[in-house]
């Protein structure tokens, strides 16, 4: 039985635990307890704070997690990077005062800066000893209350900033999304690499559908250049052997175009399905 660290809150909690039920994971949060047991599957899974689940994966304490990667590069965690996932973006961001003069982020070297993420701005700027001033959150009051001088905080629409007096200055420190990390000694684990596996199953689904139709024998080349599949689409024969049935897998947001190029091009009886998993 592996142990698996899902977030227990924020952002990424849901779509976390969203994602693990639709790979048929009985991953339900327990009301009393921080752990659940999966028996039939083989895991343990711990809820823990997005920004511990670093530390207990890198240890080896939990096999794997999901997590922000932002929050495993702060952490300096050894964990391993497994699969990206499509939720949790977010950007880190530098920002000044309105009325500032400042225009080029390395300008920002010799302030004061407010941040919850301070290895990543050290990291950004390569200056070990620039002055930072450490928040666990309300970043942005920070230069209100001369605390600080700039400030990079997680971004999402910056109203936040804007509000609190504040302008985003230059491109993003460091852009973040979720991701399935594992420890380097359990990512080749046969535990590991099947959940790995089944959520990768799944977002192709979410990424792709199923494309169905039929096409006279002449024009088949033509169909399938515009179904060409993942490696090749599939084609049979119909009993009228003038005509073939073709079935690809589509990216879910070119369908209505490419079943608008098909019934352009002849084809007929196109049908469009959805895919509840897949393993490519």
């Amino acid at each position: 039985m592996i142990k698996v660290a899902v977030p227990n809150k924020g952002m990424l909690a849901e779509p976390a635990m969203d994602l693990l039920r639709a790979c048929g994971y009985k991953a339900n949060k327990p009301s009393k307890t921080l752990s659940s047991i999966d028996t039939a599957n083989g895991i343990e899974f711990y809820f823990l704070r997005p920004s511990d689940i670093p530390m207990y994966v890198g240890k080896g304490i939990i096999d794997a997690g999901i997590t922000g990667i932002d929050f495993c590069a702060e952490a300096l965690s050894p964990a391993v990077k497994i699969l990206d996932l499509p939720f949790g973006a977010s950007k880190h961001c530098a920002a000044i005062p309105e009325q500032s003069d400042y225009k080029s982020l390395d300008e920002l070297k010799k302030l004061r800066i407010a941040t919850s993420f301070p290895s990543i701005v050290r990291s950004y700027f390569k200056k070990p000893d620039m002055e930072l001033v450490f928040l666990e959150g309300a970043v942005e009051i920070s230069v209100g209350l001369g605390v600080a001088d700039a400030v990079v905080d997680v971004v999402e629409t910056g109203t936040t900033l804007k509000q609190a007096g504040l302008r985003i200055l230059g491109e993003p420190l460091f852009k973040s999304n979720a991701a399935l990390f594992a420890h380097p000694d359990r990512k080749n684990s046969p535990e590991v690499c099947t959940l790995s596996r089944r959520i990768e199953g799944k977002l192709v689904a979410m990424s792709y559908k199923m494309v169905e139709y039929n096409v006279p024998s002449n024009l088949l080349e033509k169909a399938c250049a515009i179904t060409p599949g993942l490696e090749s689409p599939t084609v049979t024969t119909l009993k009228n052997q003038n005509w073939c049935s073709v079935k690809a897998m589509v990216k879910s947001e070119e369908v209505n175009s490419v079943m608008d190029k098909l019934r352009d091009l002849g084809c007929e009886g196109i049908l469009l399905f959805s895919i509840e998993s897949a393993r490519v």
